[in-house]
């Protein structure tokens, strides 16, 4: 049986993390996302097994078997990930969002602007499983459309950004969703469909919502 570390070893790759990434804030400012805080983070990864190997004798194999483990359970996610980021740069590109401001501009009526951007916003992210998609390709136009119609910036914003985070933590498609369910073993249940055994709408999707993000 492997002997747990104490509270104090415990301690020290966070205490490690928390200064190098000061450092690196401190050192690199804005551009620390560009490189340094990942490096910060392999640093301190580098640290509990050096601790795990000098002072607990757990061989490197186990940590390669561990490592290996995690990577292919997050590889849906980062699949996932990756297509969505391709879909944001077609959007972008072959002129999709220009023609939805140009479009929007004549169906969306400012009465109830606001409502239709929140529930748009829901059905895009919850159909491409990823708020920044969303935000970054439909939520564009409707800002576009939302200031050429007199909003304010904080109240399209606001509408946006409810309606992509919504959309994204009831997704069965969302990234983070399946990370999340990925490194902590969690079964996460596909999407409800009629299940001839059991026709009850509402005991699915109950069932559903219960397992999915909606609530953290």
């Amino acid at each position: 049986m492997k002997k747990a570390p104490s509270p104090i070893v415990s301690l020290i790759p966070i205490t490690v993390l928390v200064l190098l990434l000061f450092a690196t804030i401190r050192t690199f400012g804005s551009d620390a996302l560009s490189g340094g805080s990942q490096v910060s983070l392999l640093s301190t990864t580098a640290v509990c097994i050096l601790i795990g190997m000098a002072f607990y004798k757990i061989p490197w194999k186990d940590y390669e078997i561990a490592i290996t483990n995690n990577v292919a359970g997050v590889t849906t996610a980062i699949i996932i990930l990756l297509i969505i980021g391709a879909l944001s740069g077609i959007w972008m590109i072959s002129g999709i969002v220009p023609t939805l401001i140009y479009y929007g501009m004549q169906i969306i009526h400012p009465s109830f602007f606001l409502a239709s951007t929140c529930i748009i916003c829901v059905l895009i992210s919850v159909m491409t499983g990823s708020s920044w998609t969303t935000i970054a390709t439909i939520g564009i136009a409707l800002m576009g459309i939302g200031k050429a119609q007199g909003f304010e910036e904080g109240w399209i914003a606001g509408a946006i950004i409810s309606g992509a985070y919504f959309g994204d933590k009831v997704s069965p498609l969302s990234e983070t969703t399946i990370l999340a369910a990925s490194v902590t073993d969690t079964p996460f249940p596909p999407y409800p469909l009629y299940d001839d055994n059991d026709s009850s709408f509402y005991h699915h999707h109950a069932y559903y919502f219960h397992h999915s993000r909606i609530f953290t």
